[in-house]
């Protein structure tokens, strides 16, 4: 478990395949533990492909999917801007009986954004109250940055917008989101106004996102 953990933190991903193919001659057993590491190995190398096979393979290992594994293969995918195959591997997670977290849908509404496909992440988003799970500041800010990039610059100052009521914190990203959607209504009055009200928060690195709306 540790070797193949080291392979995952390092995206090792050759290694760590090589290591779990080992287990069986060492008259070992692989467990969730190394299968998840081995997915998340795949995950962080962009290997999707991989990642999904090892997900489907794990029944034949005698190892049953959790809520990590999924992840991990979920993150694959997004990462490999596969945002259909990612809302398929959300959606069978009901089937396998596990029940699906934040982190979940916070990669598959990254997914989303990845393949411009707003309306996906705002279903994403609606639906997870629906599961008991509690949307995130990564959640919001790829939903709102999937309606920045589909056009939807309204939409995603409203989602932004409406962090602060949820008690959602802000974050940087939070902000470049909010200033790239001001940019792309051209609205730098809107972007100031943003900026003035969660000046509290006194985040770093937005000045140079502002000079750029300012110039258009």
């Amino acid at each position: 478990n540790a070797a193949i953990s080291a392979c995952e933190k390092a995206a090792s991903w050759e290694q760590a395949l090589a290591l779990l193919a080992s287990l069986p001659r060492l008259g070992l057993a692989p467990t969730i533990v190394t299968c998840s590491a081995a997915i998340s190995a795949c995950e962080k190398s962009t290997q999707w492909q991989l990642a999904l096979v090892l997900l489907g393979s794990m029944a034949d290992l005698g190892v049953l999917p959790n809520v990590v594994s999924c992840n991990a293969a979920i993150s694959a995918c997004e990462k490999g801007g596969q945002w259909q195959l990612a809302l398929a591997l959300l959606g069978s997670m009901t089937d396998r009986q596990i029940a699906a977290n934040t982190i979940s849908f916070s990669a598959a509404i990254s997914a989303c954004e990845r393949g411009l496909q707003w309306e996906a992440a705002l279903a994403l988003l609606g639906s997870i109250s629906c599961l008991r799970a509690v949307p995130d500041a990564i959640s919001w800010n790829a939903a709102a940055s999937a309606c920045e990039r589909g056009g939807q610059w309204r939409l995603a100052l409203s989602l932004l917008g409406s962090m602060t009521d949820l008690r959602v914190v802000p974050t940087v990203v939070s902000c470049a989101a909010a200033i790239s959607a001001c940019e792309t209504g051209r609205q730098p009055r809107v972007a100031l106004g943003f900026l003035s009200s969660i000046a509290d928060l006194r985040l770093a690195g937005m000045r140079q996102s502002l000079v750029a709306v300012q110039k258009k």
